[in-house]
C-alpha cells in the first residue's frame, strides 16, 4: 500500500456508514408517526380491551376485574342492548343505500364538463368541510315542530308535518337524512375520481351500436365502478356504526330510545352512567364489527380484482 493510500485510510470517518446513516434518518422521519400511533391509537385500544374486563366506575373510582362478565351481561341481561342493536342496524340500513345511491347519481350528473359544474360540485361538497356542530344546529331549527322551517314550508301547501325530532316514527329518518346530506359529498368525489378513468372507447362503441344512456350506465359504467362502489359502501357502513354527534345534538338518543345506537350507548354508559368497564365492552363489540367488515371488504375486493384479471 502506498503512502497516499495509507493517508486516505487514516482520514476516513470512523462513525456510522452511509447506509446506517440513511437508515437512522429514515427512522427519525417516521418516529413522529409511530409515536402518535402508539399513544393515540394502539394505547387507547389496549386500554379499552383491559377496561372491558373490569368493573370500573368513573364516579367512585372503584376498579375490580370481572373477566367476561360485562359481555355476558350485554348479551344476556341488558334490557335495552338488543334495542340499541336494532337501532344501529336500522340506521345503517337506511343511511348506506341512500348515501351511496345519491352520491352515485350526483357523480353521474356532475361528471360531464359544462358551465358551472365546479360550482355545483363545491355546493354538494361544502357540507363535508362544514363544522358538524354548526350543521346540526341549523338542522335542529329546520326540523323543529310548528316553528321549524320545514313544517312552515309544508303548511303553505296544506301539509301538517310531524315534530320530526320528537316522534319515534320520524326521529330516526330525520337523523339519517341529515347525516346523508352531511357526508354524501365525500362519496360523490370518490365516484367522480373513479369516473375519470371510464373506458371512453367502450362508451363510444356502445353509442355507435345504438345503446341508450341507461344501457351504457348498466352495462359499462356500473361494472367499471364496482370496486369503488364496494369501497364506498364499506366506508359508509363503518361510518354509520360510529355515528355520535348527530344523535347527541339532534335527539339525545330519544324519543324513548328510538334513535340511541351503539356508539351513543357507549357514551351513555361510560360518561352518564359512569360505567367505564361496560361502556368499553360495547366499544370492543363495535371494533370487532368494524374489523370484520373491513376484512370482508378487502377479501371481496381482492377476489373481484383477481376475477377481473
Amino acid at each position: 500500500m502506498s503512502a497516499h493510500e495509507i493517508q486516505l485510510t487514516k482520514n476516513e470517518p470512523r462513525g456510522l456508514t452511509l447506509s446506517r446513516r440513511d437508515s437512522l434518518w429514515g427512522y427519525l422521519f417516521i418516529a413522529p408517526q409511530v409515536i402518535g400511533f402508539l399513544l393515540f391509537v394502539l394505547g387507547p385500544l389496549v386500554a379499552i380491551l383491559v377496561f372491558s374486563t373490569q368493573s370500573r366506575n368513573l364516579l367512585s373510582g372503584e376498579v375490580s376485574s370481572v373477566g367476561l362478565a360485562n359481555f355476558r351481561y350485554m348479551f344476556q341481561e341488558d334490557p335495552v342492548f338488543y334495542q340499541m342493536l336494532r337501532n344501529t342496524l336500522t340506521f345503517t340500513a337506511g343511511l348506506v343505500p341512500m348515501n351511496v345511491i345519491l352520491a352515485l347519481m350526483l357523480a353521474m350528473l356532475l361528471a360531464p364538463q359544462f358551465k358551472g359544474v365546479s360550482f355545483f360540485r363545491a355546493v354538494f361538497f361544502a357540507p363535508v368541510v362544514t363544522s358538524g356542530v354548526a350543521w346540526i344546529i341549523v338542522w335542529t331549527f329546520i326540523l323543529q315542530g310548528r316553528n321549524g322551517l320545514l313544517n312552515q314550508s309544508l303548511a303553505v301547501i296544506g301539509i301538517q308535518g310531524p315534530n320530526w325530532l320528537f316522534e319515534p316514527a320520524s326521529a330516526m329518518f330525520s337523523v339519517i337524512f341529515v347525516r346523508v346530506l352531511k357526508n354524501v359529498g365525500l362519496n360523490m368525489v370518490i365516484f367522480l375520481a373513479a369516473m375519470q378513468d371510464l373506458p371512453r372507447d367502450h362508451i363510444e362503441a356502445a353509442q355507435v351500436d345504438g345503446a341508450n344512456r341507461w344501457d351504457i350506465i348498466r352495462q359499462i359504467v356500473l361494472p367499471f365502478l364496482a370496486p369503488s362502489i364496494l369501497l364506498v359502501t364499506v366506508i359508509t357502513i363503518i361510518g354509520s356504526l360510529n355515528v355520535f354527534d348527530h344523535i347527541l345534538l339532534l335527539t339525545g338518543g330519544g324519543p324513548s330510545n328510538s334513535t340511541m345506537v351503539l356508539a351513543y350507548y357507549v357514551y351513555f354508559n361510560a360518561f352518564k352512567s359512569y360505567e367505564i368497564g361496560y361502556g368499553s365492552s360495547i366499544a370492543v363489540l363495535l371494533f370487532v364489527i368494524a374489523m370484520i367488515l373491513t376484512i370482508a371488504q378487502w377479501s371481496v375486493r381482492r377476489r373481484f380484482i383477481y376475477h377481473e384479471h
